[in-house]
């Protein structure tokens, strides 16, 4: 805010009567504004060297393993049967398969039956492999 000085004198120099004012400023007061602009720009302050190394390492690991061995035994039966013979069943692991032959009487003979079973084994097993890996150093160059 500005201050002024405000005098008033008469017309004819005596106080009182008629008044002319007069205002004159006592200081004036410039206003600023500064601005700034950003620069950048790149300095190189130094350089490095990357290096990648490959180191191996051979490593043992026991995996199980499941082997499965199948018999086929043959029962001879030789039994005449006057119904359909009983269809594929199951009993226990052994999967039954009934074989029939038709003789000239027309009557069934059970000749056979096929008995499949299933042994399974588990074993352990060791599997020897060479295993990689990356390794990376940075170093500061020196002298560049």
């Amino acid at each position: 805010m500005e201050n002024w000085k405000i005098f008033t004198t008469s017309t004819d120099g005596r106080p009182g009567g008629e008044q002319h004012m007069q205002i004159e400023p006592q200081s004036v007061i410039p206003v600023v504004q500064e601005e700034m602009h950003v620069d950048k720009q790149q300095i190189e302050t130094g350089k490095v060297r990357v290096a990648k190394t490959v180191s191996t390492e051979n490593v043992s690991v026991d995996v199980p393993v499941i082997q499965e061995e199948v018999i086929v035994t043959k029962k001879p039966v030789n039994l005449y049967i006057d119904t359909p013979p009983p269809g594929v069943r199951q009993e226990g692991d052994t999967t039954i398969i009934s074989v029939v032959q038709e003789v000239l009487v027309k009557r069934l003979l059970l000749v056979e039956e096929v008995h499949i079973t299933r042994h399974r084994t588990e074993t352990t097993a060791t599997v020897n492999e060479t295993l990689r890996k990356e390794e990376v150093t940075v170093n500061r160059a020196t002298g560049l």
